[in-house]
């Protein structure tokens, strides 16, 4: 959570500048009691009425174009055209392979800025952090000042996404994994604002947990970098899957979507029916690297590259995973009113 005053300042900060621009983002505070845990909350305010809402997702993504990013960032481009996209969602390690050095890093420029050029691109990205992110400087990629050298840009660690008839729920998951702080390796992480580690941690899960309890969304939707269920070279994130999960099932989360694996996959958690969605085909991938898996649960594995898309409504919510060359791999349907799942 920010110190109020920071969040004042950001809140006049953001709406002098998204004023002008086609949708407007509108930073609320959900109250300011010391004693009721609160996410800072974002409020995403569609110009198509009684539209879809149409929304890219990409993860790590951020290698200077290289690794077949900017193909990926190529088709990207068209296929928000073709579907008219209300904003982009990072699933993090926007920056390889140490983050930014800070604000005038030329890295935000060469991965993000220059990458992601297709007019249909010039929306609002809302970004968490991955790892990668977590191996420079952190509060570069939180500063409003790169949000004054590209307008597009939203960083933060956890937040929430007011989009009418869908919230997303941002959740800072780096911080949950006991090896980077344990045995980092020859790694350096910026742990500022983080630590004490138990205390961000309580806190978080307090407010992720309030958040979710509070909302009246039709359909709910948890953001992180990390993988709770995946069959990719990480597989699941045992510190995450253990504290952030029962939340994510005790609050009827529809779906979950992360980064983390260089792949694309889909996996419906039998117990829950909770969606486990991976978009981290952003640049660089793992050819091969599968672990087994129910092959009832896992209902798409592709481990190149590319990117996600989401399509809601108040009754249907419509999943799209396309490759680096546009070619559809896999389309899946949920429908509230049904309240189950059917392939298409």
């Amino acid at each position: 959570m920010f110190e109020l005053q920071v969040l004042i300042k950001n809140m006049a900060w953001c709406l002098k500048q998204r004023v002008l621009l086609p949708v407007m983002v509108v930073l609320l505070l959900l109250g300011t009691s010391p004693s009721i845990a609160e996410l800072q909350k974002l409020k995403h305010t569609p110009t198509k009425a009684d539209q879809p809402l149409n929304i890219l997702v990409v993860g790590d993504w951020g290698r200077k174009g290289t690794y077949n990013q900017s193909l990926v960032a190529y088709q990207m481009g068209d296929v928000g055209e073709k579907q008219n996209i209300d904003f982009v969602i990072s699933t993090g390690d926007n920056f390889y392979d140490d983050g930014l050095t800070g604000v005038d890093d030329p890295a935000f420029y060469d991965s993000f800025v220059n990458i992601y050029t297709a007019p249909s691109l010039q929306k609002i990205w809302y970004n968490v952090l991955g790892n990668h992110d977590y191996r420079g400087d952190v509060e570069a990629q939180l500063s409003p000042i790169l949000t004054q050298k590209d307008s597009r840009w939203v960083c933060m660690r956890s937040f929430i996404l007011d989009a009418g008839t869908v919230e997303f729920f941002f959740v800072d998951t780096t911080p949950f994994r006991d090896d980077y702080f344990t045995d980092p390796e020859d790694h350096t992480y910026d742990w500022s604002g983080v630590l004490p580690r138990e205390a961000y941690l309580s806190g978080l899960l307090e407010d992720v947990d309030f958040a979710l309890g509070q909302s009246k969304a039709k359909w709910k939707i948890v953001v992180g970098h990390h993988t709770i269920k995946s069959a990719g070279h990480h597989g699941n994130t045992v510190e995450v899957e253990q504290q952030l999960l029962p939340i994510l099932k005790a609050r009827n989360v529809d779906a979950y979507i992360n980064g983390h694996d260089h792949c694309l996959e889909h996996i419906v958690d039998a117990e829950s029916g909770i969606h486990f969605l991976t978009s981290g085909g952003g640049s660089k991938a793992w050819k091969g690297d599968i672990k087994p898996w129910n092959q009832e649960e896992l209902k798409l594995y592709y481990d190149g590259q590319g990117f996600m898309t989401l399509q809601i409504t108040e009754s249907k919510a419509d999943i799209v995973f396309y490759d680096i060359y546009g070619k559809v791999l896999h389309t899946w349907s949920l429908s509230k009113k049904l309240n189950h799942a059917a392939s298409i």
